[in-house]
């Protein structure tokens, strides 16, 4: 295992290189500053990997560990780790930003500088939050982590744009003022904020309760969940490319990270009492949600929709645990849906961030995300349509990319506990094809409809590469998921024993 504080160089790179960037831009030299950007993102990558070659697999240890001494009178450090849960979710982010960064390298002509220098910050700041073992450090990384994705939507966004940025940031930021409040709590029991001793910590029923919805305040309005969802389309639909990228593929998955870090071995009595509560949401993300995003004429809002519904699988398959009969096949199911969820949110991030980046693609050449707009496009754009046709089935969940994976664990894992249930979630297999396959019917296929697609360009180098990179990663996925699936083995299986132990 590598010496360097390889975590603190993922999270403190791409800022510093934002600094940079910012400095080139304001001295006229914003070219210089996009390649300095694309560089820092991807050596952000490339640093990112030695995470993965040297983690050890067999062990439920927090890895690459760094503590020093933060504010010393309230015993708060800079502690940084990762464990199997944490690793996939970093590699997810530096493997995103430097697309979203070649997605906007030709499209933002106004003030480029500062809105590549606000995705850096962005990454260096998601990976904090996936990094951090003291809960004030976290706390300082997720409410950071509002202010550039504000900048990026309030900037670059559409018409709308300010409406959605603030009702995004009285959301985030009012559902997190409880999540302060229950680590203050904790903080106050335990005499430090460190995570792992949060975990430890002997708390009553009443106090997990109350805990537990001062998380699920915070958590529920990340991922989105219903009825805390509205303000995801608003935002999808007013942000840039790349925002829209970065929200659906990241962002939300700190909600699901939030649960299985937090919720589950925090609160795990509150979670099983609670079960109930957190399968009725995520099965009406996935059903009724669904039917929305049918109804949906603009592509991005019936994308974000079609987030909030696969999203609604990873909080099933995290909390149906419960409800899993505890039969000779209770654990193996278990196993299966917390499996399920974490392939779930990783393969969404890549998925969702090819169909808006997809949307992108279209957008750039006649400004109009109407699926009115468009029709035929697979006559002017071949190389693009075979793309995101390929996408389009992955979201439906097609055998063989990575949307199968996640939502088969999940939905095998809920048979063990209801037929019912698992008859619920697996609706989405035919309401998922339903809004996808009707989208790109509209869109890609027939005759073309006006001038406009018959005066389309097909996808140059640049925007080729973007989507066929993605479009690897969801196949290997697909039909390789395993060395992600070991990845997680042993946290998972240390979050089930925890959970399974009652803290009373």
């Amino acid at each position: 295992m590598s010496s360097l504080p390889l975590l603190s160089i993922l999270v403190w790179l791409p800022i510093a290189a934002a600094v940079i960037v910012l400095a080139l831009g304001s001295g006229g030299r914003a070219g210089q500053g996009k390649i300095v950007a694309l560089t820092a993102s991807v050596l952000t990558f490339v640093l990112s990997i030695p995470l993965y070659t040297g983690f050890d697999t067999t062990t439920a240890q927090m890895q690459f560990v760094e503590q020093i001494p933060w504010i010393t009178r309230f015993e708060v450090f800079y502690h940084l780790g990762i464990d199997g849960i944490s690793l996939p979710l970093i590699l997810l982010t530096t493997f995103l930003t430097p697309l979203v960064i070649i997605a906007g390298w030709e499209v933002i002509q106004v003030r480029p500088a500062q809105y590549f220098a606000a995705f850096l910050v962005l990454e260096g700041l998601m990976i904090g939050v996936f990094s951090a073992l003291d809960g004030l450090l976290f706390y300082v990384f997720w409410e950071a982590m509002l202010i550039p994705m504000f900048i990026i939507i309030g900037i670059w966004g559409g018409e709308r744009r300010i409406y959605a940025t603030v009702k995004f940031f009285l959301y985030t930021f009012l559902g997190s003022v409880f999540m302060l409040v229950a680590l203050i709590y904790m903080y106050l029991q335990a005499g430090s904020y460190s995570i792992l001793e949060f975990h430890a910590l002997p708390l009553g029923m009443q106090e997990q309760v109350l805990i537990f919805f001062a998380f699920l305040l915070a958590f529920a309005v990340k991922v989105p969940m219903w009825p805390v969802h509205t303000w995801l389309p608003d935002a999808h639909v007013e942000a840039p490319t790349g925002g829209s990228v970065i929200l659906a593929a990241v962002l939300l998955k700190m909600g699901g990270y939030g649960f299985v870090r937090f919720s589950l071995p925090i609160a795990p009595d509150a979670s099983q009492a609670l079960d109930w509560l957190m399968i009725s949401l995520s099965l009406i993300a996935v059903v009724y949600i669904a039917f929305v995003a049918l109804a949906q004429q603009d592509m991005k809002k019936l994308i974000a929709y079609s987030s909030i519904t696969h999203m609604g699988f990873v909080t099933l398959g995290f909390f149906v645990i419960f409800a899993i009969a505890a039969n000779a096949e209770g654990s193996a199911g278990a196993r299966l849906a917390l499996q399920g969820g974490m392939v779930q949110m990783i393969s969404h991030g890549l998925i969702s961030g090819a169909l808006f980046l997809c949307v992108g693609v279209m957008y750039d050449r006649l400004h109009s995300r109407e699926i009115s707009a468009y029709g035929g496009v697979v006559n002017t754009m071949p190389k693009f349509a075979a793309l995101m046709v390929f996408f389009a089935l992955a979201n439906a969940g097609l055998p063989g990319t990575s949307g199968f994976v996640g939502e088969f664990f999940v939905i095998i894992g809920t048979f063990h506990a209801s037929f019912w249930l698992a008859f619920l979630a697996a609706t989405t297999l035919v309401l998922g094809a339903a809004y996808t396959l009707w989208l790109v019917k509209r869109v890609v296929f027939g005759d073309v409809t006006n001038d406009g697609v018959a005066s389309l360009q097909d996808i140059g180098a640049r925007e080729f590469f973007m989507l066929a990179v993605l479009a690897i990663a969801v196949l290997l996925l697909g039909v390789w998921p395993m060395p992600l699936v070991e990845l997680m083995e042993s946290s998972l299986g240390n979050l089930l024993i925890h959970v399974g132990q009652s803290k009373l």
